[in-house]
């Protein structure tokens, strides 16, 4: 097993890139060309790491590893960037959602806004429980989105990116409980039983997919962990995956294979090993032998979080999740 990174390298490698604002990924919906604002304008909380999403996850990875690891000397350099989260910058924030429409950065970047949220309403820092309160607004108006989507999504999206709707209340579920938000948790666990609870013997045919970097399998399986009891959730499982035992479907235990990471989405399936791995240890509570699964799809992204830009600028988040996991369940 290479080694692995701890919280000061993770947290140095999103220090390197959250102000970095180019290279620019960003959606802007414009009615004429008056409308187009550059990335600091648009976003002057959010605007470096190659696209907001990602650079709204860097900042969770960095709270976290605050929370984690205080007295590392990379914690000034973490309280000094919670320290930009200002009144005008938020407001800024909201305007661009405000003007971009209901489907901006939907569910994807919705859901990592409340994890960041989560992280920092867990935090017993200054800087982290003032950033709290001065991002309330926003995590408040993408709530208020969530009440009005998810009713009307007829179907979940079983993609293996950034619209899988698994993934997305799997993320807002954390939200919700550390938020003590009973009305969205509720939402959340309804949605998660009506759209999966009754699904069985899942063939995981389509994975993986060339660009994932989710595997829709496993996300739902996570979720419906986080939303039914242990003996009904073992009872699920052994349904929805009725192989796993056999380790079958095998190209859902097998890590995937990148073959060049300096295209950005050919560069996803290290994200996909490392989501994968972040499942498997969560799953491995149920079936302990997941865990020499979850450690080969960790071992083989885990050295190549800096190999591109291309993946270095999100990257360390899902190596946090899956460490986490690790760490927790291992």
């Amino acid at each position: 097993m290479p080694a692995k990174p701890d919280h000061a390298a993770l947290a140095r490698i999103a220090l390197a890139h959250i102000t970095r604002i180019y290279p620019h990924s960003g959606q802007q919906r414009l009615k004429s060309a008056a409308d187009w604002h550059p990335p600091e304008q648009a976003h002057p909380l959010f605007c470096g790491s190659y696209d907001w999403h990602s650079c709204v996850h860097s900042h969770w990875l960095l709270v976290r590893v605050l929370n984690r690891a205080p007295e590392l000397p990379e914690a000034a350099a973490i309280r000094q960037r919670l320290g930009q989260i200002t009144d005008d910058a938020v407001a800024a924030e909201i305007t661009t959602f405000e003007r971009q429409g209901q489907g901006f950065e939907r569910p994807y970047g919705w859901a990592w806004l409340l994890m960041l949220q989560a992280e920092l309403l867990r935090s017993s820092e200054p800087t982290a429980r003032r950033g709290a309160a001065t991002l309330q607004p926003l995590a408040d108006l993408i709530h208020r989105r969530l009440l009005d989507y998810l009713p009307r999504l007829l179907y979940p999206i079983r993609s293996g990116q950034h619209n899988n709707t698994a993934f997305a209340l799997l993320l807002c579920l954390e939200y919700a409980r550390m938020a003590q938000d009973q009305q969205l948790e509720r939402l959340l666990r309804e949605r998660s039983l009506t759209w999966f609870a009754d699904d069985r013997g899942c063939p995981a045919w389509g994975e993986p997919s060339g660009e994932d970097f989710l595997s829709p399998t496993l996300q739902q399986a996570v979720l419906m962990q986080q939303v039914m009891d242990g003996n009904t959730f073992a009872t699920w499982l052994n349904d929805f995956l009725p192989d796993l035992a056999a380790q079958q479907p095998a190209t859902l235990f097998r890590p995937v294979s990148v073959s060049e990471r300096s295209d950005g989405k050919l560069a996803h399936l290290d994200g996909l090993n490392l989501s994968r791995a972040w499942c498997w240890f969560q799953l491995s509570a149920t079936w302990p032998t997941l865990l020499a699964v979850a450690e080969a799809h960790l071992a083989a992204a885990i050295n190549h979080l800096e190999d591109d830009y291309m993946g270095s600028h999100w990257l360390p988040t899902f190596a946090m999740l899956a460490q986490q996991a690790a760490s927790e369940h291992a």
